[in-house]
């Protein structure tokens, strides 16, 4: 996996500002149904927001690790509890992408 360039970090982040959390992580953390969900969004819109409602700090970071380990996409930021991530889609419908429809 390719890490993406400052320059496209800030595009997606400057895409990031309009978008809403598809997908929360709570409580339970790490479970199936979070990653296939994930994965699910990712697929059809390619960058999104993931709200994890977990008050430790570190137990966050750990979570968001995981879930970029797993879903094998690029964190483009963190704020506050919420991450910003993106997994590129060649076959991802113009009108559903976020990163396309702009």
């Amino acid at each position: 996996m390719m890490s993406l360039s400052t320059d496209r970090k800030k595009h997606f982040r400057s895409l990031g500002h309009k978008l809403k959390p598809v997908v929360m992580v709570a409580g339970k953390g790490m479970t199936d149904g979070v990653v296939e969900e994930t994965l699910r969004a990712l697929s059809d819109h390619e960058l999104i927001k993931v709200k994890f409602a977990v008050g430790d700090r570190e137990a966050k970071k750990t979570m968001i690790d995981a879930l970029v380990k797993q879903t094998k996409c690029e964190l483009v930021q963190t704020i506050g509890n919420i991450a910003l991530i993106y997994k590129e889609n060649k076959d991802a419908k113009p009108g559903l992408s976020n990163v396309k429809s702009f």
